[in-house]
């Protein structure tokens, strides 16, 4: 049967699913991402200060949407820009940075139109932040076909406060963070449609599930996309990149098998390994490429015109292998473009090569436990000053704290997703697990490097999603008795309760706002939060 009849009957499987018969599907995660954009929107130019590493990116943002490229800052350059007047003192000289520019051109945008004050550096990340608690809420919802467990893993993101800081500061990990949430989306509405096509093989018959040609899959390319502009904010998108695309690809065999293939592994690799290539890193290369227009079509970016009048390339370690690489002719190559893997040949060293003490750089074995969080903004006010009546003085902090009780209930609901993926072969375990491992797991080798606990913002929607999993197995299957039910509910709403509130009592430590310093300490449960 033609591929056209295939998808239009997958297309009427599509809209007879559960998922796509609830009318009220988007009024609900529409609510929880407004409740969302209202606390991450509130006083968001307080502090006015750089916070943590906003003294680097913002900075280089201004210059990318001036120059093209990112120039060097006099020392005083922050005290200059949040005074009274304010100076600008943006040079011409080119300033090495280790981070692609993709993040940078996000923060500017706010930038263009609010200038450079800390609500133009922060409301795009803080914009970013709301719609990836929507998007949880959608995703959610389609992953467990559940309107209300999907509104709930929304609202488990909306109250994290890792999520909640980096939602409200101008860094990068904000950025790439909403890019790999959206990515994941994409590839749930990819797998749906791709299932509805092969149902539709299998009700054909014969060899129709191995031969099937999948076409052209818009929602995978879109991923493929969003990964790359994540892999241009930073670069351990290309990880989260190589994960989902072993992912879908396995999507691809167990759909196939579950069609009625006869020998679904080889059509996969024969029918689908291409086509996934050129979606998933085909598509990420093309848009990483594109994030450096600016240092490509302007002349005054670092190391720009290294390659002019050589015929190799950089003779330093490079970003695919770690071994130093001659200097092979490579005159076929554009200047510009050697030039570029040269930059990013330096760039590999300096982030791998990283090791300076920093007072709160961390282990990633202590991330999930939340064992040590980032003070990213800290002041000490004194009695009287900025409404403060203790006489012990009072504290103004930003903690880049993950909400506890959500962060200590996730590391049971891992296990469960665990025990639902290896014993019962729950596909949605899988993809829950699947991000966690392409997040989390590749920074175990680099433990020698100086890195810190609040990466982990990438983390955080599917630590919401695996925490509602395991709500939805405490409220019980469809069918069971109304006593098991009641107290599943009651249960599951104790914890959310709990994470709601445990969120409302360390807001302060998020928000920089002016405590007494013994209701400080009295949030400092561990000496290493201090």
């Amino acid at each position: 049967m033609a591929l056209a009849v295939l998808e239009r009957r997958g297309l009427r499987a599509g809209r007879a699913a559960p998922a796509a018969a609830d009318r009220f599907g988007w009024w609900g995660p529409l609510a929880v991402a407004a409740f969302a954009g209202l606390l991450r929107l509130w006083d968001l130019p307080h502090p006015n200060a750089f916070v943590f590493d906003e003294t680097y990116y913002p900075k280089d943002a201004w210059s990318l949407w001036q120059q093209g490229y990112e120039a060097v800052w006099p020392d005083n350059a922050n005290q200059l820009i949040l005074g009274v007047p304010q100076v600008v003192p943006l040079g011409q000289a080119p300033a090495f940075v280790a981070h692609p520019p993709l993040g940078k051109w996000a923060i500017g945008v706010g930038e263009h139109f609010w200038g450079l004050h800390p609500f133009g550096w922060r409301i795009v990340v803080a914009l970013l932040g709301t719609l990836g608690v929507l998007l949880v809420a959608r995703i959610g919802r389609r992953l467990f076909r559940n309107t209300l467990l999907g509104c709930v893993a929304g609202l488990l993101t909306a109250v994290d406060g890792l999520q909640f800081v980096m939602s409200r500061v101008g860094l990068l990990d904000g950025v790439s963070a909403f890019f790999v949430l959206a990515a994941f989306g994409c590839l749930l509405v990819d797998r749906d449609r791709t299932r509805d096509l092969l149902r539709a093989a299998r009700a054909e018959g014969g060899r129709a599930a191995d031969e099937i040609r999948l076409g052209l899959r818009p929602w995978r390319i879109g991923a493929g996309l969003l990964l790359g502009a994540a892999c241009a904010v930073k670069w351990n998108g290309l990880q989260i990149l190589a994960v989902f695309t072993v992912l879908v690809l396995l999507w691809d065999r167990a759909g196939r098998r579950a069609a009625g293939a006869h020998r679904a592994l080889r059509s996969t690799l024969r029918r689908d390994l291409w086509p996934a290539a050129l979606a998933m890193p085909g598509a990420a290369l093309l848009v990483y490429l594109g994030s450096w227009s600016g240092w490509l079509a302007t002349g005054g970016g670092y190391d720009r015109h290294w390659a002019d009048g050589r015929a190799g390339l950089s003779p330093a370690r490079t970003p695919i292998v770690d071994i130093p690489l001659p200097q092979l002719p490579m005159t076929w190559v554009p200047a510009p473009l050697r030039s570029l893997w040269h930059y990013h040949a330096q760039m590999y060293d300096f982030n791998t090569g990283l090791s300076s003490p920093h007072t709160y750089q961390s282990n990633p074995w202590s991330w999930l436990v939340q064992g040590r969080p980032v003070s990213m903004y800290w002041e000490q006010v004194p009695n009287g000053q900025r409404g403060c009546a203790s006489a012990d003085g009072c504290a103004s902090q930003i903690l880049a704290l993950g909400t506890p009780f959500l962060w200590w209930a996730a590391c049971f609901a891992l296990a469960y997703a665990l025990y639902r993926w290896f014993f019962r072969r729950d596909w949605r375990s899988g993809a829950i697990l699947a991000g966690v491992a392409g997040i989390y797991l590749p920074w175990f080798q680099y433990q020698h490097r100086t890195i810190f606990s609040f990466y982990m913002v990438l983390l955080v929607p599917f630590l919401a999603l695996a925490v509602t999993q395991m709500l939805g197995a405490m409220l019980g299957p469809a069918g069971c008795p109304p006593r098991r039910r009641a107290w599943g509910a009651a249960g599951a709403g104790l914890i959310v309760l709990a994470i709601v509130g445990c969120f409302a009592f360390f807001h302060p430590l998020y928000t920089a706002e002016v405590i007494p310093m013994s209701d400080w300490r009295a949030r400092m449960w561990f000496t290493s939060w201090i």
